[in-house]
């Protein structure tokens, strides 16, 4: 029998999905007990109890200068800014991306600058931003924006585009004006697509944010990262990564469970 038609069993499923992390964490506990033992001092490849310390440090002791939680004020200054971000831009993407997958006229007219922006890097314009509005939240929040939304808009043209012909034959036979069509075909079969889109994107908003708040940020997870590196404090950086990753798996999850969730149908159809 071919690899190619070879499946693991079901059960096995939980045990391979978890192997990888397990082997990784495995090497780094080796190194970090090898270089230890050689180096007690040693802060690159710190220790599992140095970074719960570390953690603790920095979730329940409060901050002198400010009064916070450090962690937890990083957390949600940086989910503001992402989400705020996000939301710009699945908003300009549901518009857009429908209204120039329907409409010719709006294709002819908006594709080819929607194209040649979406090829700017986002983080070369950085600087444009910071000094157009400033190092203020608007800026950060317009990087994610700017970063995500083009390519978002790009798909769900060629989304919309993909649907098939005979559907908006079909409604138009049956009299429905472009208005209807937009909301009894188009949009209801764009949603989990759009949803897919936001998955996608997650990756390079959360690499916005970093770099934005590295750059020009009081707090915030980037701005704290890269704030303790000036110390090699690796017992901060390593969880604080690990942290980032984990929101960012959650917010992915939750995203999954919802177009389960709202269109079952759509989730039935990727399987086939």
């Amino acid at each position: 029998m071919r690899l190619i038609n070879r499946a693991p069993p079901e059960r096995l499923n939980g045990v391979l999905a978890a192997l990888p992390f397990l082997l990784l964490a495995a090497a780094y506990l080796a190194a970090a007990i090898v270089h230890h033992e050689a180096n007690p001092a040693e802060k690159v490849l710190p220790t599992v109890g140095q970074m719960v310390a570390g953690m603790r440090r920095m979730l329940f002791t409060q901050d002198l200068a400010t009064g916070q939680y450090l962690m937890v004020a990083d957390t949600l200054a940086s989910l503001r800014r992402l989400l705020s971000g996000l939301g710009i831009a699945v908003g300009a993407t549901f518009v857009l991306g429908i209204a120039v997958g329907m409409l010719p006229w709006l294709k002819r007219l908006l594709m080819s600058f929607i194209t040649a922006v979406s090829m700017v890097p986002p983080l070369a314009i950085l600087p444009i931003l910071f000094i157009v509005a400033g190092i203020g939240e608007t800026a950060k929040v317009a990087l994610i924006a700017l970063g995500t939304a083009p390519y978002m808009i790009r798909d769900l043209i060629l989304r919309v585009e993909e649907l098939p012909h005979a559907q908006m034959v079909k409604a138009q036979t049956l009299g429905a004006s472009s208005w209807q069509m937009a909301l009894r075909v188009v949009i209801p079969q764009m949603l989990p697509r759009l949803i897919d889109g936001v998955r996608l994107s997650l990756g390079p908003a959360w690499l916005y944010l970093i770099s934005a708040e590295a750059i020009a940020a009081q707090d915030g997870l980037g701005y704290r990262i890269f704030l303790v590196r000036r110390y090699f404090s690796m017992d901060i950086i390593i969880p604080y990564v690990l942290w980032i990753t984990l929101l960012a798996f959650l917010f992915d999850l939750l995203l999954r469970a919802l177009q389960r969730r709202a269109f079952p149908w759509f989730a039935g159809a990727s399987r086939q």
